[in-house]
C-alpha cells in the first residue's frame, strides 16, 4: 500500500518565481516561537530573526519570544485576540500547526491569520535511545504492529497532530490495523521527548530531524528511518522508511504567518524581506545545516498552499479515525 502525505508532493514542484523588489528596513520586529527553548519553531525565529539582522532587513535585533502550550494554541489565542493587527509581530508555524487547525484544536479558523511564507522543509523521523533493543524499522513495524501496547511513542504533538500522523501511517504500512491500540504521549517539542526518552520513559519518539539533530550527533539516539523521498542532505547514511519497504513520507514545511488585521502594505513587505533572506548564502546555508530542504512559497500563493494543506490534514486524520 502507498502511502504519500500531500506536504511530501511540494517538493517535486518548481520553486515559485524570484520577487524582484528592493527590501526597506522595517521597525524592530518581534518573531514568537510557540514553544520552549531548542525545538523547530524555535529554530524558525531565532534563525530568520539573526538573518533579518545580518541582511538590515530590520532595524536592530528581532526579539525572539518562547510561548509554548497547546502546541502553538495558546500563541494563536493571543495574536487574535491581542495582536491581530501588529505588523512588527511574525509568528513560526508548520505542518503541524495546520493540522492543528484542521482538526479543531485552536480557538479561531486558518483565515483568523496572513500567512506570509514558507522557507523550507523539515523531514520526519522515526527515533529511538542509543541503547534501545529495537535495532531497525522493521523490528519497529513489528512490535507496533503484534504488541501496539508493550511500547511507549511520543512526539511533538498531541494525538491525531503530524508527529502522531506519521508514526500511525508507518505502523499502518508496518501491518497494524487497530491504530488507537498505539500509545502516544505529547509534548510541546521534539527536544522534550527526546529527553525523555533518553530517561527511560519514552521508547520511540516521532519528530522532525530538525528538532532533535544535536542528539544525533552526539550519539544519544539513533535514527531508524527517514520519512523522506531520498537520505537527508545533511545526514546521508540514514535509511529511509521507502529503502525499507515501508512507502511513507512526511515533511514538516517551516514558514511564518502574522495577525490576520495586517495592511496589505506590510503584509507584502513582509514577504519581500521574506524573499531577500531566502535567496541569501546566510540561509540556504543554515537551513541544510538545521536538515532543512530550502523551498519557498511566499504571500499569495503562500496563502492558497496553506489552506490547501489544512483540507489535506483534515481528509488524512478522517482517514485515520482521528477526527469524524
Amino acid at each position: 500500500m502507498k502511502i504519500v502525505t500531500t506536504t511530501s508532493a511540494v517538493f517535486g514542484l518548481a520553486l515559485a518565481a524570484s520577487v524582484s523588489l528592493t527590501a526597506v528596513p522595517a521597525s524592530a520586529a518581534e518573531c514568537i516561537a510557540p514553544s520552549n527553548p531548542g525545538g523547530g519553531w524555535d529554530f524558525t525565529c531565532r534563525t530568520i530573526g539573526r538573518i533579518l539582522s545580518e541582511l538590515d532587513l530590520v532595524e536592530g535585533n528581532v526579539q525572539v519570544t518562547n510561548m509554548p502550550g497547546g502546541v502553538g494554541a495558546v500563541t494563536y489565542a493571543m495574536v487574535a485576540n491581542e495582536r491581530p493587527a501588529d505588523a512588527d509581530l511574525i509568528v513560526a508555524t508548520s505542518t503541524v500547526g495546520v493540522t492543528q487547525i484542521a482538526q479543531g484544536r485552536y480557538p479561531a479558523p486558518i483565515d483568523a491569520m496572513r500567512y506570509l511564507a514558507m522557507l523550507g522543509a523539515d523531514v520526519g523521523v522515526i527515533a529511538v535511545d542509543d541503547e534501545s533493543p529495537i535495532q531497525s524499522l522493521e523490528e519497529l513495524t513489528e512490535i507496533m504492529a503484534e504488541e501496539p501496547g508493550s511500547i511507549v511513542t511520543a512526539g511533538s504533538s498531541g494525538a491525531g497532530g503530524w508527529d502522531h500522523i506519521r508514526l500511525l501511517m508507518v505502523a499502518r504500512e508496518g501491518g497494524l490495523d487497530s491504530l488507537g491500540d498505539l500509545r502516544w504521549v505529547q509534548f510541546d517539542g521534539g527536544t522534550d521527548a527526546v529527553t525523555q526518552m533518553m530517561g527511560g520513559q519514552i521508547d520511540v519518539v516521532s519528530t522532525d530531524m530538525g528538532e532533535i539533530a544535536g542528539f544525533v550527533d552526539s550519539g544519544d539516539i539513533r535514527i531508524l528511518a527517514s520519512l523522506s523521498d531520498e537520505p537527508i542532505p545533511a545526514f546521508p547514511d540514514i535509511p529511509t522508511a521507502k529503502s525499507q519497504g515501508i512507502d511513507v513520507t512526511g515533511y514538516n514545511w517551516r514558514g511564518l504567518y502574522t495577525g490576520g488585521e495586517v495592511s496589505d502594505e506590510d503584509y507584502n513587505a513582509w514577504v519581500e524581506k521574506l524573499k531577500t533572506l531566502y535567496d541569501s548564502d546566510n540561509w540556504q546555508e543554515a537551513a541544510v545545516e538545521f536538515g532543512l530542504v530550502p523551498i519557498w512559497r511566499g504571500g499569495a500563493e503562500f496563502e492558497e498552499y496553506v489552506r490547501e494543506q489544512e483540507k489535506a490534514m483534515a481528509d488524512i486524520s478522517r482517514d485515520i479515525g482521528v477526527i469524524e
